[in-house]
């Protein structure tokens, strides 16, 4: 195939469900979805935001270069392996099979927000946290997730000018200040996890880290109801956070070997968190935070047990598509959360064709 040739949006995401479920069991989860009226909503989604998942993923490539064979954003990180065992009275809520009190395996990968793959461990953009939950039954499920509470964009259209106006400027080979300061001032709904990640420094090491699933997700239970629900991952060492000093100080690439230290020790735990969510509660909007006082769950705890160097790990070929759903758990209509499985697809392609 020439490199030039484009997929459509069905085999793009036919391929990277394939590469996905190869590295784990067969499933006829993600071909199914490549069928399923959801696809036909995340394209809606692009045009109804005025992105493509090409545009997106050409700007990354814009403001980070081309690393052929990685990852457009969240280029650096590590893979690493454990298992997740559920709290079996969240089955009230969902009827999902991350919640029978059974052992269940997880491949995972903790990363640094962005496209370059030199970026410092302590910079101050977002750690990522991908999960791909290998069932019993031979499902999958995927959860993705930042260590800031909000994400900064509402619609696509906002992700995408966020990474068109980082495009590096072939003069300087930096971004231009001027375009940077016009996309602050255009989009304020950006402000609140910009204002989070300058009053918060970076973890000090990935065990030390909080993650949020930021989205809004539906929880269905063995009755058909509906919950609306929030989930974050606490983790039990506690949060730690670099020093000013310390961040001045760091080694350019310290994660990693904290993390291998860590788990030398002894395993690794988060509590997944579940937050109860009423009807009133924004649904759509990644960008706006739930009032404070709502109803909240332990759901399970997640066990990260070794880690591996990113090219070696199994994650390497997973597709962290957070749409990659068992049943019981169900998406909201948000169109950031269903623009994630196209734009994840269009990086995926590009990436296991080495462009």
């Amino acid at each position: 195939m020439s490199d030039k040739k484009k997929l459509s949006r069905r085999d793009m995401l036919k391929l990277a469900g394939s590469a996905t479920l190869a590295t784990a069991f067969p499933s006829p989860t993600l071909t199914a979805r490549a069928e399923s009226p959801q696809i036909k909503a995340e394209e809606a989604a692009e045009v109804k935001t005025e992105a493509t998942a090409e545009e997106v993923v050409n700007a990354l490539e814009g403001a980070y270069g081309v690393h052929p064979g990685r990852r457009r954003n969240h280029t650096k990180g590590i893979g690493a392996e454990g298992f997740f065992i559920g709290n079996p009275e969240v089955a009230a809520y969902s009827r999902s099979g991350l919640f029978t009190g059974e052992k269940i395996a997880v491949v995972a990968r903790f990363s640094i927000a962005g496209g370059n793959p030199n970026v410092p461990d302590a910079d101050r953009g977002p750690r990522g946290l991908g999960l791909e939950y290998r069932l019993p039954s031979g499902s999958l499920h995927h959860m993705t997730m930042i260590n800031t509470p909000m994400f900064f964009a509402a619609v696509p259209k906002t992700f995408l000018d966020k990474f068109l106006a980082l495009a590096l400027d072939p003069a300087t080979g930096k971004p231009d200040p001027s375009k940077i300061e016009a996309y602050s001032k255009s989009h304020p709904e950006a402000s609140s996890q910009t204002k989070y990640l300058q009053t918060h420094n970076p973890p000090a090491s990935y065990a030390n880290c909080p993650f949020f699933g930021i989205h809004t997700f539906k929880f269905v239970n063995a009755k058909d109801e509906v919950t609306l629900v929030k989930f974050r991952f606490v983790p039990e060492d506690g949060e730690k956070f670099l020093t000013d000093a310390e961040m001045a100080s760091a080694p350019n690439d310290f994660l990693e070997k904290a993390l291998f230290e860590r788990l030398a020790e002894s395993p690794a735990r988060w509590d997944m968190i579940v937050t109860i969510g009423e009807p009133t509660d924004e649904q759509t909007n990644p960008t706006v935070l739930w009032p404070e006082g709502r109803k909240e769950v332990k759901a399970g705890t997640l066990t990260i047990t070794s880690a591996t160097p990113n090219a070696e790990a199994g994650s390497f070929k997973i597709n962290y598509d957070p749409l990659v759903m068992a049943d019981g758990i169900q998406p909201t209509n948000d169109p950031v959360l269903l623009f994630r499985s196209p734009s994840y697809a269009t990086s995926f392609t590009r990436r296991l064709r080495g462009i």
